[in-house]
């Protein structure tokens, strides 16, 4: 199956509008109950005509007979609820390092579910300041910032060479209304973005900085745990800034912590990989009894 690498460091698609083009009419396609036969396919592609649409530039279409089930991947599916989905039309796309999935206002047409890699999403205040508002990795869903206005509210920015899958939301949207248990995880995947925010605006209200560094580490560790990694062993590519915007601390605070909870033998640091030693101690330091 070929995919699209996109280069470079200020933009990793094509114009919003051409974009959303392909995919709103990759989510207009007909959706069929019954898969065809072998012979039944072949016949339809010798009758039907063949209508030429060159396909956006930094957009690579996929073969008609793909089958790609990303977000109910994401959202919770066991194998025998998505063989009773409808197939998602997806593209797949891959972005270099430092290059831009989407831009606060562009216009909303897909969520992204990563495949490889990871990202942050960011929001910037009217002078420019960048704040972090999200550290994404394998297996999650983005762009969920779009559904409420129809544009995107935050950036999002590769930290590593990432490959993802794009879901016209147009089809999501359909398969919802038509399918009870794929509405109901959709709906739990969106519960879990607002309670992450909530989460995020708790810590910034009410812990010390210790208590959200630890907080954010052990968090990190159940998302990787949940998807299969070890669940002590991390790879971290937000820098330090990026933490400390990310958990309201400066840059400062945040390097001196993690040397503190070194010497207290709670993790060891080498380079971006951080291995937490004592996960028990740190769920005492976020309830404030260490």
């Amino acid at each position: 199956m070929a995919t699209t690498r996109v280069t470079g460091a200020t933009r990793c698609r094509p114009p919003p509008r051409v974009a959303a083009a392909y995919l709103r009419d990759a989510g207009l396609r007909g959706r069929s109950r019954a898969r065809p036969s072998s012979a039944q396919r072949a016949q339809t592609d010798e009758t039907k005509p063949t209508l030429p649409r060159p396909a956006p530039q930094g957009v690579a279409p996929l073969p008609s007979t793909w089958v790609l089930p990303p977000l109910a991947l994401a959202a919770g599916f066991d194998l025998d609820e998505m063989s009773r989905i409808d197939h998602l039309a997806a593209t797949r796309m891959r972005f270099t390092k430092g290059t831009v999935l989407y831009r606060y206002g562009d216009g909303f047409c897909a969520l992204y579910v990563i495949r490889t890699g990871s990202c942050k999403t960011s929001a910037f205040t009217p002078d420019g300041f960048e704040q972090i508002m999200g550290y994404h990795i394998v297996g999650e869903a983005i762009a969920l910032d779009g559904i409420g206005s129809g544009v995107h509210v935050r950036q999002a920015v590769a930290l590593e060479d990432m490959e993802v899958y794009a879901l016209p939301f147009k089809r999501i949207d359909d398969l919802a209304h038509a399918n009870d248990p794929f509405r109901l995880k959709l709906l739990r995947l969106l519960s879990q973005e607002t309670s992450r925010l909530q989460f995020l605006a708790t810590i910034l209200a009410t812990m010390r900085a210790e208590m959200r560094l630890a907080s954010f580490l052990l968090d990190l560790s159940q998302r990787y745990s949940a998807r299969g990694f070890s669940a002590s062993e991390l790879v971290l590519r937000l820098t330090r800034q990026e933490i400390g915007s990310y958990l309201g601390i400066k840059l400062e605070t945040v390097s001196r912590l993690f040397t503190r909870f070194q010497l207290d033998g709670l993790l060891q640091v080498d380079g971006r990989l951080v291995k937490l030693l004592d996960h028990d101690k740190l769920k005492r330091i976020v309830c404030g009894s260490e």
